[in-house]
């Protein structure tokens, strides 16, 4: 019981990193510029596409630092060329453009890359285990993948709070012409967080490509469930994607590890059921079965008990 939850736990803790490393660039565009990005996860796929075709010919490192800034480079165009023309015509608009730009990326790698999923595997230097307990092997590129995603947190959330860059950007939100007025170029900085955003999900498509596989469909795969996580730690808040991702990475581990029973949990609540009841159903199923579901009945008890969110600010 003990190597299990151990176990979860780790799991948990990956799951949800690599989590905050896909929400974080999503946080990020939407608390400096006020768009929910629908495309933040076709990025996500585009980075571990590109990561994946570069490290066939100059290995996995390569594709570390250069498809991010590929992704990155794409996004701040498509800002740039894209959804800077569309802002005006308000947030109605920018959703149908990023949909639609949703869309076309995943066409686009089906036609270049193909339908098939690829062979991007982990890296070499770290195709070890970091550590075995009770027989059981923990990879030594699971510890990468914490390692970069609590860096990214530490690095985001100084970035935005302690430095003179971030006391910009953050004005640039509220007071535009104001900043402006004192020299900065407005419309660059807002360029800018959007490519740095995209940039973030392409990183974690980068880390994640090997690990959960590289195919045309992994975006769908995690692309609801990170507007999930920016809405439970609450639109905007870097710190509340951060514990909202822990807790749904541990939420999934610890149902799919345990071997609980609907029928268990029904009984502790006194709740039972005839056959010809219509929910006689639910006796069948299990917390693995059902882990998918959690994030989504989560935000569901968020929204009823904290509309803003975790760690959202109530608008006044």
């Amino acid at each position: 019981m003990l190597e299990v939850l151990i176990f979860a736990t780790l799991n948990g803790l990956v799951t949800g990193f690599l989590l905050f490393m896909l929400a974080s660039g999503l946080t990020l565009i939407f608390s400096m510029m006020g768009v929910l990005n629908f495309a933040h996860a076709s990025f996500y796929m585009l980075g571990a596409y590109f990561a994946y075709s570069l490290s066939l010919y100059f290995g996995f490192w390569t594709g570390l630092i250069f498809a991010p800034l590929i992704v990155g480079a794409l996004g701040a165009l498509v800002e740039r060329y894209g959804l800077r023309k569309v802002h005006a015509s308000g947030h109605v608009a920018e959703l149908v453009f990023t949909f639609g730009l949703a869309f076309l990326i995943e066409e686009s790698i089906q036609f270049f890359w193909g339908r098939d999923t690829k062979n991007y595997q982990t890296p070499d230097l770290l195709d070890f285990p970091l550590f075995t307990l009770f027989g059981q092997e923990f990879s030594a590129y699971r510890g990468f993948m914490m390692a970069i995603s609590i860096g990214i947190f530490i690095a985001l959330y100084y970035v935005l709070t302690k430095s003179r860059v971030g006391i910009i950007i953050q004005a640039a939100i509220t007071h535009p012409q104001t900043v402006s007025n004192l020299g900065h170029n407005v419309p660059l900085i807002f360029m800018g967080v959007f490519g740095v955003g995209t940039a973030l999900a392409g990183l974690a498509g980068v880390i994640a490509g090997p690990v959960l596989t590289t195919f045309p469909g992994m975006a769908t795969v995690l692309g609801s469930i990170v507007f999930v996580i920016v809405i439970i730690g609450g639109l905007g808040s870097l710190a509340g994607a951060f514990i909202a991702s822990l807790l749904i990475g541990l939420l999934q581990s610890y149902a799919i590890a345990s071997d609980v029973g609907m029928p268990d949990l029904l009984n502790l609540l006194g709740i039972s059921f005839d056959r010809s009841h219509p929910l006689n159903d639910l006796w069948t199923m299990n917390l693995p079965q059902i882990a998918p579901v959690l994030p989504y009945l989560l935000l569901v008890l968020v929204l009823i008990f904290r509309p803003t969110g975790l760690l959202g600010k109530r608008e006044e």
